[in-house]
Formats: structure tokens, sequence, C-alpha cells
């Protein structure tokens, strides 16, 4: 089939549906809510099952993988107009603490991955040497990531990766959920939680996604008359112009360097930063909303998530299957040890209720460590997100460059060397949390 700007309609509005659905399914089914299944994989699993890729009862086209890549790039240009550049002096200790935790697991899940593939893998099957990257990247990077870096090999001649990154980020989803609701039952058994609920207390909001009217707020402002410009236009148009700034900068520097092939994410979110500053410069960045651009970049995040899953390609799953297998097992396993091992000792107060949050972001999403939390900690008393919002303005940059100099890594021969690093730079984190004393354990609470 000939791919058209009516393809492109034909898709949106098959995934539109499909997104609709999972919605609707989400509202009423209590399997559903207890697992807390997010509606874009719902939609992403449809359309892989009744798409061309298994049943062909959908019209889809062969471009899903691509609009996944030009989604990614969007949700990148969304990140420097929305990130708070805010510090706080106040609970610095526990901030540290919760940075070095995260940003050190997040180093060795990159390191496991990739030296796993290198190390063991690659012996037993013939693979990509960069096959073990499915796992940090689909795990603690989720399917957003997962887009980013299956874009980034494909530069290189490995396409495969997407397609491995997706399944990888999908099996995650499933037991960071899965494994994360047992983990609870037997933290809780064991006195180990500290504000423990049920889900069938559980504000209502939370198991079907739906606000109440009292709840509901104002989605941004607008700062034009409709009859000028539409403030959804302007912000639209800011984000926009910056991926299609990523996108030429992208294309410029493979130009110049046909070597170096930056993908368009990694360089629309430079584009972002300059155009920040810019509009900052000449004084009107009060006619951007960020709560406008933040509900943008979760309507691409769900599009991108129903998209990309339904792109995975199952004949590369089922050629890969027992190594992936492999793979995916030993990430959980280790994932499931550095986690609440290492969160047991660096922090002080309710290290069980970090934990399971890190558990639900390490191998699924940032939503599904939220929902975990929330089930642990209903009235967040334990702090734990506001920690998190200020230590991972300190870890976006570095898993920005784990996804945008993995490929020339390993493309150029460089795998064990970026294994290597990932390797000694976790470490170093965790022996600098060691010289702080933050590794300790006091019997007083902070």
């Amino acid at each position: 089939m000939t791919f058209s700007p009516w393809s492109l309609l034909v898709d949106a509005g098959i995934i539109s549906l499909l997104l609709l659905l999972g919605k609707l399914l989400r509202s009423k089914v209590r399997f559903i809510q207890r697992f807390f299944i997010p509606p874009s994989l719902l939609a992403g699993l449809f359309g892989l099952v009744l798409g061309p890729e298994l049943l062909g009862w959908l019209p889809l086209s062969n471009q899903l993988g691509t609009y996944a890549g030009i989604l990614i790039a969007l949700v990148f240009s969304c990140i420097p107009f929305t990130s708070s550049r805010a510090a706080q002096a106040k609970g610095e200790a526990r901030i540290g603490r919760m940075w070095a935790y995260s940003q050190a697991g997040m180093l060795l899940q990159w390191a496991l991955g990739g030296g796993l593939g290198l190390w063991f893998l690659c012996k037993f099957w013939p693979l990509d040497g960069a096959f073990g990257l499915s796992m940090p990247a689909g795990f603690c990077g989720g399917h957003g990531t997962a887009a980013a870096i299956g874009e980034s090999f494909a530069n290189y001649g490995f396409e495969e990766m997407q397609s491995l990154a997706m399944t990888a980020a999908t099996v995650g989803i499933i037991a960071s959920v899965v494994l994360g609701m047992w983990l609870i039952s037997l933290g809780a058994a064991r006195g180990k939680t500290s504000f423990l609920c049920s889900f069938n207390t559980l504000a209502p909001e939370l198991k079907t996604g739906i606000l109440p009217k009292d709840k509901r707020l104002s989605m941004g402002e607008a700062s034009f008359s409709a009859i000028s410009l539409d403030s959804m236009s302007f912000n639209f148009a800011v984000i926009a112009l910056t991926a299609l700034g990523g996108y030429g900068l992208a294309k410029g520097i493979a130009a110049l360097v046909p070597a170096l092939k930056l993908p368009v994410f990694s360089c629309a979110f430079i584009v972002g930063l300059l155009v920040s500053r810019i509009i900052s410069r000449i004084r009107v960045e009060e006619h951007l909303s960020k709560p406008i651009i933040g509900h943008f970049n979760g309507a691409f995040t769900d599009y991108l998530v129903a998209f990309g899953v339904a792109s995975i390609r199952l004949e590369v799953v089922g050629r890969y299957i027992v190594p992936l297998s492999i793979l995916l097992a030993v990430g959980l396993v280790l994932t499931l040890v550095y986690v609440f091992w290492m969160g047991s000792r660096i922090h002080r107060k309710y290290p069980f209720e970090k934990s399971i949050f890190t558990w639900g972001w390490f191998t699924g999403t940032m939503a599904m460590g939220i929902a975990l939390l929330r089930i642990t900690d209903p009235d967040a008393k334990s702090g734990t997100l506001d920690d998190y919002a200020y230590a991972y303005l300190y870890i976006a940059p570095v898993e920005i460059a784990l996804v945008s100099l993995s490929p020339l890594a390993f493309y150029y021969g460089y795998g064990w060397a970026f294994v290597t690093v990932c390797a000694i730079l976790g470490a170093a984190i965790l022996a600098f949390a060691a010289l702080r004393g933050w590794l300790k354990k006091p019997s007083g609470n902070e």
C-alpha cells in the first residue's frame, strides 16, 4: 500500500479509536484498574494484535515506527520549556541521596544490559553487540527511550533495536505492577510500610483515571485573543519549530560529519534549550504556558506509546525470544535486588515507599512508580516525588547522553568502553554517597 498524507489520517484515527477504547476499559474493568494499565499501552497492544503484524483486521500502514521517532522528538522539544530551574536548599541531603540512588542505579542498569549482551549473549547467539541495551532502554527509559534509542540505532543499521526495546518496555510495565503489588503485600506483612492503604480505599480517580468535577483543573492560561492567534496554536508552533530545528541540526551535523549521526530528539532538546533562552531574553516567555506545553507533552507520549507498541515486529521478537527472555529476566532480578537493597541503606526516612516508587520507574514508567507510591503513601507524606523532581534535574542530562552516545560507541567498536564507563561512574557515585555518609543507617530520623 502506497503511503500518503491520507494514510497518516487513517493511522492517527485508528490509534485514536484504540486510545478511546483503552480509556473506556480502564474506567470500567476492575482488573485493568487494579494493575493501573494505561490506555496508551492497551491501545498499542490492540493495534499490534488487530493490525497487519498479526490478524490484519486494521488497515494500519507500515510507518508506525516512524511516527514514534517523530513523537519522541516532539516530547524532547517540550522538556526545556517545562523544566523548573529552581534550586532547593532545604532537604539537600535527602535530595542528594535520591540523586545518588537513582543516578547510580540507572548507570549500572545500562552497564548490566550492555555487558550481559557483549560478555554472554553474543557468544551463544548471532546478535548485534548492542543487543543488551534493549533492556535498560525499555526498563529504565520506558517506551519513550525505547523509541529514541530505536531511532538512533536505525541510523547505524540496527533497525531491530526499536522492536526489541519496545518489547522490553512493555514487559517492564507489566512486571513493574505485577511484582510491585506483590512486593507491597510482602512489605506490609513484614511491617516495612508506613502509610499503606488497600486498593479498595484508593480515590476513584486513581482507579478509573477520571477526575470528578470538583478536582478538575485548568489546562493553562490563554495569552492571546483568538481573533489574532489561538494560544494553543502559539504554544504548539514553538514546539513544532523546536522539533524542526532539531531535525535540521541533526541533518546538518550528519552532512558535515557523516560519521556523527546524532538522533533528532537529542538535537531537538539542544535547540529547545536555545529557543527557551532566546524567548527569555526577548521577554516573551510569559506568553508561553507551561501547563499547555505539559499537556502537549502528555498527549505526544500517549500516542508515542500506542504507535510504538503497535509497531513491534513480532518476527523480530520471535527470532530473539530466548536471548531476550534471558536478558529481561536477569535485568528484572538484579534491578529488584539493587532497588530494595540499596534503597534500605541510602534512605533514612520511608525507605520502602521510595524504593517501591523507584521499582516502578526503573522497570516501567514514571506513571507506574507514582501508582505504586499512591498505594503505599496515599497522602504523599514521604516527600518522594518532591525529592525525585529536584534530583531528576541532574539525572535527565545523563539519560539523554546515554541514549545519544551509546549507538556511536557500539557502532564504532567501543561497546566495552561504554559499559566500563557506565559501571565506573555508577560505582563512583555510590562511593561518593558513602563518603558523604549517605549510606549509613542512623537510628534517628532526618
